[in-house]
């Protein structure tokens, strides 16, 4: 198990140095608006579809 985190270790420490992880992080940024967006879709049809049956 320590042999298996200290891999990761050293595999999330090159991709740290070498600027991949700016990379990651943006596109995971990107992702995220969309993701609220349709949250807030979900949630608010769900909340019509409560009302709509009288619960």
């Amino acid at each position: 198990m320590i042999n298996s985190w200290k891999k990761q270790a050293v595999e999330g420490m090159a991709t740290v140095f070498s600027g991949k992880a700016e990379a990651a992080d943006a596109a995971r940024e990107s992702e995220i608006d969309p993701l609220h967006a349709k949250i807030g879709q979900l949630v608010v049809e769900r909340d019509f579809m409560r009302r709509a049956s009288g619960r």
